[in-house]
């Protein structure tokens, strides 16, 4: 693939520190404070003192920290291009399915190097032009995990993200991963929007396959998320109000459906979670997928690379980054190297953007 133009090049970040929280009581996966419920509880009894990996410390890894940005900054690894012309791209495009054989170095340097808004006013251009719609004309030209990711980064977020939550509740056992991280890292808004594009696409509501497609204390929460019923911020933490939390948790010994702790982690704000100590990490939780996504056996598992990549390369991918390599030893970027193959595996390594020394 040819090299991006120095105008492309120029727009690498580097990762800026995090705020941590100070540590201490029972921790979880992703330092979470929490009393640790057995994963059989999800739906069977389990006996006293029987700790572990939880489902409650799995869903707390996921919350909280979606709108996290809107007070750091963007701390995406994919900004809106400053040279951008609609016009170039759209021709640049044309050219590349058009000529002497698919170019689709081209297509992975043009919509890897353009925010989300800046692909939608290219397909939008690319229609008004030649009357085509340029994502039916890339999938017509390419296959595999490439137009997987193609699609991914030109549908709008909402349809790449109901797509998703479908596959997630109609896949055996992929619900409690794909579906819980759709409905619990998505902000309000683009949680609603998601829900809208499942009913649209799909027919039916998604709360509607949740119940059908889950049971027990995973549908309790599903449905409580699905719900969108979080709590807004109003900039006045209820210091009262999270200490009993704090205590109506720690008097759980296993998650039931009429205990407090679906309300608690469903509705409640992400910063009050934040004050009550019940999640912490995010970035560290996308961290541990990514790197569980590149360790599957012979071929990494691209549908996760994908999905999270391209989800989180406008909010937190840098932060994620940083995580990776604290914890891994090496950087995001170097994994990926060493297992992604092809021009998927190139535009997997532009979203990601650049080594962390």
């Amino acid at each position: 693939m040819e090299a991006p133009p120095a105008s492309e090049r120029s727009q690498q970040w580097e990762s800026r520190p995090q705020c941590r929280g100070t540590s201490g009581g029972l921790t979880g996966p992703c330092g979470l404070l929490l009393p640790s419920f057995p994963k059989s509880a999800c739906t069977t009894s389990a006996s006293s003192g029987e700790m572990g990996s939880s489902l409650t410390q799995e869903i707390l890894s996921h919350l909280g920290l979606a709108d996290k940005t809107a007070a750091w900054g963007t701390l995406g690894t994919l900004r809106t291009f400053l040279s951008f012309s609609v016009d170039k791209d759209v021709q640049r495009l044309l050219r590349a399915i058009t000529g002497h054989g698919v170019d689709q170095g081209a297509i992975v340097q043009v919509l890897t190097n353009r925010s989300r808004e800046q692909r939608q006013l290219i397909s939008q251009a690319f229609r008004e032009r030649t009357q085509q719609d340029l994502l039916k004309s890339l999938q017509a030209a390419l296959s595999g995990s490439l137009e997987r990711i193609v699609v991914a980064l030109l549908q709008p977020a909402a349809q790449t993200d109901a797509q998703e939550l479908r596959t997630a509740l109609k896949a055996s056992g992929s619900a409690e991963d794909v579906a819980m991280e759709i409905l619990t890292t998505r902000a309000p808004p683009q949680l609603q929007e998601c829900l809208a594009a499942y009913k649209h696409s799909f027919q039916v509501e998604a709360e509607e396959d949740i119940k059908s497609e889950t049971s027990s204390i995973l549908r309790d929460l599903l449905l409580a998320l699905a719900k969108g019923g979080r709590e807004s911020y109003s900039g006045i933490i209820d210091y009262n109000l999270a200490e009993q939390d704090v205590q109506a948790l720690q008097q759980v010994e296993r998650p039931r459906p009429e205990g407090p702790w679906v309300r608690i982690f469903t509705q409640r704000s992400p910063q009050h979670l934040l004050r009550a100590s019940v999640v912490r990490n995010t970035p560290l939780y996308f961290a541990d997928k990514l790197h569980r996504a590149l360790q599957q056996g012979t071929e990494p598992n691209y549908q996760d690379l994908m999905r999270i990549l391209v989800s989180r390369s406008e909010i937190d991918l840098l932060s994620i980054r940083a995580e990776f390599r604290k914890k891994f030893g090496k950087s995001l970027y170097s994994a990926l190297q060493g297992a992604v193959k092809g021009d998927c595996g190139q535009a997997l390594l532009a979203l990601c953007r650049a080594e962390d020394l």
